[in-house]
């Protein structure tokens, strides 16, 4: 499936849960409506784009453990992202909080700890756990009849009254910080693994995932060559629930349109906030020559032919070129080890298989 648990909240989280009072309940809303199902391959119609090639870069529905699987060494006492201080004694039953936060258990080589899921972690190793959790949904009852010894949560995971009453029971949680960008990558990993009692381990992560990233970027395309680099807007779509919204400045999606080349256009046309309702004028001032969205996003609104077709999008760059960028909802944000494979398939959608983005 992907971040958005297409039934409740987590393209919130997967948007980095900066949509805040009634946008961040439109959201909330707009996710309803879907339901949730396997990790998706590029949309039906982004076939139709101008990448289409990038079917064969889509980002692998399984995570890649570590070689050697660590052995926790507790107890420990580390610094939760939300001040407290947690100790944990035993981790034979993890609980994380969300599907980015469960990707990095797994990686780690630790996933046959985890006894449970949030309903936004769709790789394979996953699929099967029981869900009991859904983005900001998150039911204490649920978590706590799973006797856990450690739950993961986000800065971002809600409702507080449910974390709180899991730390009421005496479970430990850790609040690991929300990610913002490519910068958050290891600071995330190494904050799981001290918590889990394997520190060294979360230290291989970080360098493997730094490096297949760093690689990913000696690839990308010198722009420079043509004049400008190619301005990316990103457009969060739920079409069933009538939710279109341009990303601006901290929408998350920044760090990444960056590392493939490009300029956040939305961004760079001034839309300081997270995100803002799409419109006509929104599209002109950002003139992106492509537009990044999620699979489960482009689908809703028909595929390429519906997302050109709706106002604005056409009499763009972007939409007379049919430039458009599909990623799979459940890693496209995640900023964690998969990260250099979502890269990979943005740069490879950006600038097809003759390097050229424009």
């Amino acid at each position: 499936m992907s971040a958005a648990d297409e039934r409740n909240g987590h393209p919130v989280r997967r948007l980095r849960n900066r949509l805040a009072g009634a946008l961040l309940f439109v959201l909330a809303l707009s996710l309803a409506t879907t339901g949730c199902g396997g990790s998706s391959e590029a949309s039906s119609g982004a076939g139709d784009g101008q990448g289409a090639a990038a079917k064969r870069e889509a980002v692998a529905d399984r995570v890649e453990p570590l070689a050697t699987r660590p052995v926790p060494k507790l107890p420990v006492t580390v610094r939760s992202a939300d001040g407290e201080r947690v100790t944990v004694e035993r981790a034979e039953r993890v609980v994380p909080l969300s599907g980015s936060l469960s990707e990095i258990v797994f990686t780690l080589g630790l996933g046959d700890r985890v006894v449970a899921r949030d309903v936004t972690a769709t790789f394979e190793q996953a699929a099967r756990l029981p869900v009991v959790t859904r983005g900001h949904d998150v039911s204490a009852e649920s978590v706590l009849s799973l006797r856990p010894d450690l739950v993961i949560a986000e800065t971002t995971t809600g409702p507080v009254e449910a974390v709180e009453q899991i730390r009421a029971a005496g479970v430990p949680v850790l609040s690991v910080a929300a990610a913002k960008g490519l910068d958050d990558v290891g600071p995330r990993i190494g904050a799981v693994a001290g918590a889990l009692g394997v520190p060294a381990a979360g230290k291989e992560l970080t360098l493997r995932s730094e490096q297949r990233i760093a690689a990913v970027r000696e690839g990308v395309p010198d722009a420079s060559s043509k004049g400008a680099a190619p301005r990316v807007a990103f457009l969060y779509l739920r079409g069933s629930a009538s939710v279109y919204l341009i990303g601006g400045a901290d929408s998350g999606a920044g760090s990444l349109i960056e590392a493939a080349g490009g300029v956040d256009a939305g961004a760079a046309s001034g839309l300081g906030k997270d995100f803002t309702p799409l419109t006509s004028e929104a599209l002109v001032k950002a003139a992106p020559d492509a537009i990044l969205v999620m699979s489960k996003g482009l689908d809703s609104v028909g595929g390429v032919d519906g997302l050109v077709g709706l106002p604005g999008v056409a009499q763009t760059p972007a939409g007379l070129d049919r430039r458009i960028v599909s990623v799979e909802d459940g890693v496209l944000l995640n900023y964690g080890p998969r990260t250099d494979q979502v890269l990979k398939s943005v740069v490879a959608q950006l600038y097809g298989e003759g390097g050229d983005a424009g």
